[in-house]
Parts: C-alpha cells; structure tokens; sequence
C-alpha cells in the first residue's frame, strides 16, 4: 500500500498553538497594565522588549519544530553541558540589589541590566537529557526488576545532582522545586515501581509539613537556618500561613495581592484598573493584575486555556510513537504545569510563594522563550512522523519488549 504523506497543515496542532497564542496575547495586555501604574515611564520599553522576546521565542520554537529525535539525541550531551556552564554565570555577575530583594544569584548581570535567567533555558537541557538516560537504560534491560529500577533512579540523580547543586550555590529554591517536578514526571513515566516511589512521596510529605512545623517556633526558626534556609524563605512561609498577620511589613505582598484578587470580584474593576498597589505585579504576580482587572470569569478563563494547552500536550505525549519524545514530551509537560500550578497557588494563597513565573503571561524574556522552544519540542512530535510509520526508535524499543513478554511467559510456565 502506498505511504500517504502528511501535509503542512497536517502536521500542526494548531489546538495546542492556539491556548498558547492567547496566553501570549492576555500577557501582553495584563503586563501592559502592570506597568501603565507602576514605570510609566517605562511601558514603551517593557512592552517593545516583551514582543521582541516573544518574536524570537517563536522563530526559535520553529526551526526546533524541525528537528527530529535523532537529531536531539545527537545534541543533547552538548546542550546539558552548555547549560550547566551557563548556569556558572549568575554566581560571577550578578547585581547585588536583586539578590538583596529576592535572595538568589539568578539572574546574569551584565551592561548595568539582568540579561537572562539560565536556568530556564537549564530546563530544556535537562528534560532532553532525563529522556536520553532514561530510554538508553531501557534498552539495555532484558527484563527488569525491582534492582533495575533502583539503578535507573541513580542514573537520573547523578544527571540531576550538578544542576541541584548550582542551584543551592544560586539559592533559587523556586527553580529547584521545577527541576524536582520534572524529575518526578518523568520518574512516574519511566515506569519505576510504586513500592519505590510512594515512600519517597511520604517521606517528601513528612519533611515539608516538618519544615513549616518548625516555624511556627524560634527553636525551629534556628534550626532551619542552621541548616541553610535563609530568612527570607522562612518569612515566605509566615505570609502564608497568616498573610495579613503583617501587612504593612513581610507580609505585604502577600496580603495586597490577595486584596486585588478579592476587590476583582466576578467581573473585575474594568480594563487598565489598578487600585491596589502589589509588588513585582509584572512578574512574579502578575495573576493579581488578571484577577482584579477581569475577576473571576477572566481568571477562570485564563485557567482553563492552561487546561486546554496541557491536554492536548498530553495528548500529544499518548499519540507519539518514539519512546525518546514521550519523556521530552512528558518534562515539558511537568515544567509548565508545576510553574502554572505554584504561580497561581502563591498569588490566591493556596502556596507559598517562590518567584516562579506565570508561563507566556509573566514578564521575562528567559521564561518566555524556553516556554516557547518547549512548544516547538512538542509540535515537533507531530511535525516529523508520518502515518502509519512510526518513526525509528533510537534502539529496537519493541525487540526489547518483545524479549521481555517471552522472558515473563517462560517464567510463568
């Protein structure tokens, strides 16, 4: 029977271009508000910058939408070790105010500005290369046990301890919480068995509800910095738990974002309304200005184009047929779905805050374009296979299988 071959038009999704255009879109307009009331004198600057970022991320979310698995399979060694040497940067040039506001070495300070943020270009890099380690393990198994579970993980740890251990020297725990999603998405994906991973899950329950035990208490309070938790991050915590309890001193931002939420109502104040004054509305709590401006409806509207963008990348990862891209896709998937997840949390107080930004709405050329390239990653998926032509595993995948059914039959004859 002869192949048919797909069309342009075929090969795109455009149901999964299309949320993340208008997440562009609904960015561009809040940050516009954002700015409007808090650097007027600066709305032409932030606004040209944040178009042109996102401008690049989608020419460079293009020309990856082309690349294959095998070429990213080639290129990921390269693209890990250039991210952890990028990741180097923040601790040599860094602008003293910014760690002294946010506590964290994130951002590389050159020319009098923050340029970028390595770590999120770190992410994409480490997802392509979880997914390589994790699909060249697998075809090496000729049938796998509990040991080769136990294996695996180790594998992954070592790929994921230098990035933790850059991002302590960086004290960007926000950031490191997203690598920690990633790893477990994957992890969960992989295949790993449950009587590994629901005690780890419980012992992550018990550690977190121990930490914000003991700040409810001085003795508690020393501990946790003698152990290397900053101030700050413990202050994070208080405003959590009673956001109003100082609202005119550590828990300002957390109770003013509140307030603008709340004051927004069902319907909103009306567009470019900003009555409530809220710190860093352009980045790190950019949701308030959602929430005020256009209420509940207009938050809720916002939320579901997230769902609709996860389902069908979801979808996406079900329908590919090379193992390599179900765990690029599956990273990707993870790192927009926990930056959503917390961002919204932090600014409606269901979380602590981190500093992590709301996906294609916040402002920040970093954030922007990876989200982007993820994109493309995942377009790429449909883009480079044809029908009912699976595209070639990096390794026999299905001899693999194959040979472990035979050696499961056998042993249970």
């Amino acid at each position: 029977m002869k192949k048919q071959t797909l069309t342009f038009d075929s090969r795109i999704d455009y149901a999964l271009i299309l949320p993340a255009f208008l997440l562009n879109l609904i960015g561009l307009l809040v940050l516009y508000i954002a700015t409007s009331h808090d650097y007027p004198a600066r709305v032409t600057n932030v606004m040209t910058q944040q178009i042109t970022w996102g401008i690049a991320g989608v020419i460079v979310a293009l020309i990856v939408m082309h690349f294959d698995a095998k070429i990213l399979w080639k290129l990921t060694p390269i693209l890990y070790g250039l991210g952890i040497v990028l990741m180097i940067l923040p601790l040599k040039f860094y602008d003293p105010l910014t760690v002294s506001l946010t506590g964290a070495k994130n951002w590389v300070y050159l020319g009098g500005s923050n340029v970028f943020q390595p770590s999120e270009f770190m992410k994409l890099s480490y997802i392509l290369l979880m997914a390589r380690v994790v699909v060249s393990f697998q075809n090496r198994l000729k049938k796998r046990l509990l040991k080769d579970d136990i294996l695996l993980i180790l594998y992954m740890f070592f790929v994921t301890l230098p990035v933790m251990g850059l991002l302590a020297a960086q004290k960007d725990f926000g950031t490191a919480l997203v690598f920690m999603a990633i790893f477990a998405g994957i992890v969960v994906v992989s295949g790993v068995s449950w009587r590994l991973i629901l005690p780890v899950v419980i012992v992550v329950a018990l550690v977190g509800g121990g930490i914000i035990y003991l700040t409810t208490f001085d003795a508690g309070r020393d501990f946790l910095k003698s152990v290397g938790m900053g101030n700050y991050q413990i202050l994070r915590i208080d405003a959590w738990r009673h956001p109003f309890a100082n609202a005119q001193g550590s828990t300002y931002q957390q109770a003013q974002g509140l307030l603008a939420i709340g004051t927004g109502g069902l319907f909103g104040k009306g567009f470019n309304i900003a009555n409530i004054s809220v710190p860093v509305r352009e980045s790190d709590m950019i949701f308030t200005v959602i929430g005020e401006n256009f209420g509940f409806l207009g938050s809720a509207f916002v939320i579901l184009l997230y769902f609709i963008l996860i389902y069908r990348m979801i979808r996406v990862t079900i329908r590919a047929n090379n193992q390599f891209y179900i765990y690029v896709s599956t990273g990707i998937t993870m790192m927009i779905l926990f930056h959503v997840f917390e961002n919204i949390g932090a600014n409606i107080g269901v979380l602590p805050l981190t500093g992590i930004p709301l996906p294609f709405i916040s402002q920040g050329g970093s954030s922007l374009i990876g989200n982007l390239i993820g994109i493309g990653l995942v377009l790429s998926m449909k883009y480079n296979q044809e029908p009912n032509f699976p595209l070639e595993r990096i390794k026999k995948q299905s001899n693999t299988a194959k040979r472990y059914r035979t050696d499961k039959l056998s042993h249970n004859k």
